[in-house]
């Protein structure tokens, strides 16, 4: 089973989407979980930024059943130690994985929306996330799911598919 959970905002409200796109790569049952809404303690004032490391923990805590993993879903900007920014995390032992949004609208970088591109890009780094909750690492193969996203055009580039070499190593 998997879990999905809002981070920071009251339900994941219009994105049904999100649920039935992850149920299909999956091909697991899909449930949204308990909001996270108490977030405080991992944002850094100073960058105007949330800590993942923070939110992973929080999310196991509150919504891990045994055997599921879980992701979170933020409309927060989030980052980690030694970088400017993520798009996404993932804890394999805890079995949970956080996404933001905040970054992968265009209206971020004050681009006119595009809601089918930012689906595309949301789709993209849950599945990535995820996967990493199931063991896989970054992937070499330019067009898989599991290959490491420095920066939009690399989501955009990559489908939001395993490769041949992953999607056995998957065990869902």
């Amino acid at each position: 089973m998997l879990v999905l959970c809002a981070v920071g905002v009251d339900s994941l409200h219009g994105k049904e989407w999100l649920v039935v796109s992850l149920d299909k790569v999956f091909g697991a049952k899909v449930v949204e979980g308990l909001p996270l809404v108490a977030i405080d303690d991992a944002c850094d004032q100073g960058r105007g930024q949330y800590l993942a490391g923070g939110i992973l923990a929080k999310l196991a805590v509150s919504n891990l059943e045994r055997g599921a993993k879980v992701l979170g879903v933020a409309e927060v900007d989030l980052y980690a130690p030694g970088l400017n920014f993520v798009f996404g995390q993932a804890d394999a032992r805890l079995g949970t994985a956080v996404i933001s949004l905040c970054r992968l609208r265009q209206e971020f970088y004050g681009l006119p929306a595009d809601d089918q591109l930012f689906r595309d890009r949301a789709l993209k780094e849950a599945v990535h996330e995820i996967g990493h909750t199931f063991g896989l690492g970054h992937c070499p193969d330019d067009g898989c799911v599991m290959r490491f996203s420095n920066c939009l055009a690399d989501t955009d580039f990559k489908s939001a598919n395993f490769c041949a070499g992953c999607r056995p190593k998957l065990l869902v």
